[in-house]
């Protein structure tokens, strides 16, 4: 255990950091949207297309590994499902709840998973996100429209550069073109910068203001997310047989805390934002706690 907090305690001093950052201004208050822009629609992407654009599709264990994150999203989906008929939940209340169960905080998840497994895990991970990311994303806005804007799912593919990036880095992998010519260099120098700079700002969009109302939803939620979720997807490793390291990276990807933004798409679609912000505030604190014991499990 104490090598694991060795390891996670940086990550979360960097969220912590990006928190301390925001709330004293520093550098200043237009520096933080600027620089969430350029992590997801540059850095961020570059990352997901040089992994991919390089994985071993070849790997005999990739099948069951995208089986495996299917059968767990779409399970999780249909528990939800199931809830929403029960309690009735509204669309603006029924996609928070669909995004806090869900959508995961890829910037935790990269760098936790880099410093616990080594750069080759990365690879793996970027196969995993480039299912995940779009299917949640579709999820999330299906589940915030009600199937009353059904072009809203078309403009989120076309508009998305984290799903554009998976779709174009799986591409350029089966095309059997090589990154060269100093290409590989200047991706890699792109991805290196977007982990760092992804956690200080997850750090400066926490809003603890916003854990004030709802606490049993809030809780509830988070209590899913970080130990639920991550409890199915290990009953799904164990029955598809996966080796020791994609089961471990599997579990610890479905541990993670949702993602800020969650919030943004929240807002664009008429979604329970205040709901969503406390959310996403508590899960990121909680899993500060979850995430070493879940690792110890794993290992």
């Amino acid at each position: 255990m104490s090598h694991l907090l060795t390891t996670l305690w940086p990550l979360f001093a960097m969220i912590l950091g990006g928190y301390a950052f925001r709330r004293t201004d520093f550098p200043n208050k237009a520096f933080w949207p600027g620089a969430e822009r350029l992590n997801y629609f540059i850095l961020f992407p570059a990352l997901l297309f040089k992994n991919l654009a390089a994985a071993p599709l070849n790997n005999p264990a990739l099948p069951r590994v995208a089986l495996c994150t299917v059968l767990i999203l779409g399970t999780a989906w249909l528990a939800l499902q199931v809830l929403q008929r029960i309690f009735h939940w509204p669309p603006a209340r029924f996609g928070v709840f669909v995004q806090g169960t869900l959508r995961f905080n890829t910037y935790i998840g990269l760098a936790t998973i880099g410093s616990v497994f080594g750069g080759n895990s990365l690879t793996l991970l970027a196969l995993i996100l480039a299912i995940a990311v779009p299917v949640v994303n579709i999820l999330s806005v299906y589940a915030f429209t009600a199937e009353r804007r059904p072009g809203a799912l078309v403009l989120l593919i076309l508009r998305n550069p984290l799903i554009l990036a998976c779709l174009a880095g799986a591409a350029f992998n089966l095309s059997g073109i090589h990154l060269s010519a100093g290409s590989d260099n200047l991706l890699s120098l792109l991805s290196a910068t977007s982990l760092p700079l992804g956690l200080l700002c997850v750090g400066a969009a926490l809003q603890p203001q916003e854990l004030r109302g709802q606490t049993a939803a809030m809780l509830s939620n988070s209590l899913a997310r970080l130990l639920i979720v991550p409890a199915l997807a290990w009953i799904f490793v164990n029955m598809l047989g996966l080796p020791k390291m994609e089961s471990s990276i599997l579990v610890l990807f479905f541990s993670l805390p949702s993602a800020p933004t969650a919030y943004i798409l929240a807002r664009q679609l008429d979604g329970d934002a205040h709901l969503m912000a406390g959310i996403i505030t508590l899960q990121t604190i909680l899993s500060a706690v979850t995430l070493p014991f879940i690792l110890q499990a794993v290992l």
